[in-house]
């Protein structure tokens, strides 16, 4: 919950939710468990409010954003989903995007880019879809009987949060709607050809609007009701939202998210930019009905924070996210060893879905410490990459980067991404933007107006900078010894293999 007139965080709720892996390369989300995870906060952090005095009646809007891609099909007459969420890195639907390839000239990966921004990938939801339609009974059932709803997280938590089964609204934004691959970045659509490509049904899809609109209203589920008919009135997807958290409203201005994975957005104002080096042209927001929509240059990075949750929870060598730090601190240089954490393929700039994760430059001195260092640089080097492709394609080198996301506590993180793009890196002291940016669309709506998107009403938001530290030739060796290391990592999966030495 934030000041509107100050952008000041007021109170916050968090919960992690829990990922499942049902095979190898699989990754969902319990759709249900997302949505209690959603009451739990509200109702937390209403409570916080009470005790530091503060009435909630003074909510004035909700905003929502999620992670984008991933993808639910729910039942419209009992309000269940039919399916756990399939999480944006999954992987199974790569014999789904082979499939599609055969049917395109030349099997041209970027055949729809001009139309979607997106190259042929397992990452997008229709590709999520058409495995769902093509796998899951219920679901194809569903769709014939005419009780099916698809939709991406924003528009599953929309639908519950006002009415669900009785009235609830069925509807995505702009931003998440670009994310589908089935969704026309120009004319602002659904598009037919695409829908007609991929097979899916048009009546199945949300309907698409602004990202700051009066969407509906909230059908409470508080104790004490307080949120009952409060609107939801923003809605952007996480990385959009970040981009708007971060303020990055002119041409150039970039941000860098660090979640579960990384992503860099570079706005590009009203004009769709198309990258020649693998980068993803995405719809930055469209801030009102009426307000135009503003594009970004996207680069997306599989695995960031989630390489730190490897090690807790694969590797166990360290117990808490933060003990990562403090090994790599005591390494201070992971002495020649590399990791390349490709666990989902490589996304940004290579969309190459046979390489696997690969830890190499091993010798009898590394040890775990080492293996923590190289796994944040890993997170540096990524983001570097992408860094170079988005100068190649805008011509402007970025003269800093603006940071934000729950790894940007990690100090270490921080000076080495200095380090190694050797320029500064500013980091606001709230690092909540994807929150902040969804709650200034939600206040800036039409029939809210409680929070001013003028730029001079910006409250300027203190930052705290990481200096480059080491010398540019170092800082070019190791990119360099990172990028033979990713020559390594590719071409690791072929589709002809037996899965797990079983022939399925």
């Amino acid at each position: 919950v934030f000041n509107a007139k100050t952008a000041e965080l007021l109170s916050h709720h968090q919960v992690e939710l829990q990922q499942k892996f049902p095979k190898e390369g699989w990754v969902e989300q319990d759709p249900k468990e997302i949505l209690k995870s959603v009451h739990e906060c509200v109702e937390r952090t209403c409570e916080k409010l009470q005790q530091l005095n503060i009435d909630i009646t003074n909510i004035k809007a909700i905003g929502v954003s999620n992670q984008r891609e991933t993808t639910v099909v729910w039942d419209k007459t009992t309000g269940e989903p039919l399916y756990n969420a399939i999480v944006w890195l999954d992987l199974r639907t790569q014999s789904t995007v082979e499939r599609l390839l055969k049917k395109i000239p030349g099997k041209n990966k970027s055949f729809f880019k001009f139309k979607t921004g997106l190259p042929l990938s397992t990452y997008f939801s229709a590709v999520k879809l058409r495995w769902l339609l093509d796998n899951v009974k219920e679901i194809k059932q569903a769709v014939d009987d005419g009780r099916a709803m698809f939709g991406t997280i924003d528009s599953w938590l929309i639908w519950c949060l006002t009415g669900g089964k009785n009235g609830g609204v069925h509807c995505t934004d702009v931003t998440n709607a670009s994310r589908t691959m089935l969704f026309n970045i120009n004319s602002l659509e659904w598009d037919p050809e695409l829908c007609q490509f991929f097979d899916i049904p048009m009546e199945i899809l949300p309907k698409v609007r602004s990202s700051s609109e009066i969407y509906g209203l909230m059908v409470c589920f508080l104790k004490s009701g307080a949120l009952t008919g409060v609107p939801i009135s923003g809605c952007l997807g996480d990385q959009s939202a970040a981009l708007v958290g971060q303020m990055c409203f002119q041409d150039g201005q970039a941000k860098n998210t660090y979640g579960t994975g990384c992503f860099l957005l570079c706005n590009t104002g009203q004009k769709s930019v198309f990258s020649e080096h693998g980068l993803l042209t995405t719809i930055a927001y469209k801030l009102g009905r009426d307000k135009p929509v503003c594009y970004a240059l996207e680069g997306s990075v599989a695995i960031a924070g989630a390489v730190v949750r490897w090690l807790r929870d694969n590797l166990g060598i360290v117990k808490t996210a933060q003990e990562v730090e403090k090994l790599a601190a005591e390494a201070g240089t992971s002495y020649g060893c590399y990791f390349v954490p490709a666990f989902s393929g490589l996304y940004a700039p290579y969309w190459e879905p046979s390489a696997r994760g690969i830890i190499c430059g091993l010798t009898q001195f590394t040890n775990k410490n080492h293996i923590a260092f190289a796994a944040l640089e890993a997170v540096c080097f990524q983001t570097r990459e992408i860094l170079d492709a988005m100068n190649k394609d805008c011509g402007i080198p970025l003269n800093q980067l603006q940071v934000d996301g729950g790894m940007t506590n990690n100090k270490i993180l921080m000076q080495l991404q200095s380090d190694i793009l050797c320029i500064p890196v500013v980091k606001p002291s709230m690092p909540e933007t994807t929150a902040l940016g969804a709650a200034m669309a939600a206040g800036a709506a039409e029939g809210v107006g409680i929070w001013s998107l003028n730029p001079g009403d910006l409250t300027a938001v203190t930052c705290e900078r990481f200096e480059p530290q080491i010398n540019p030739e170092e800082s070019e060796f190791r990119y360099a010894r990172w990028k033979k290391a990713v020559m390594k990592s590719m071409g690791w999966e072929t589709s002809e293999a037996p899965s797990n030495g079983k022939s399925e």
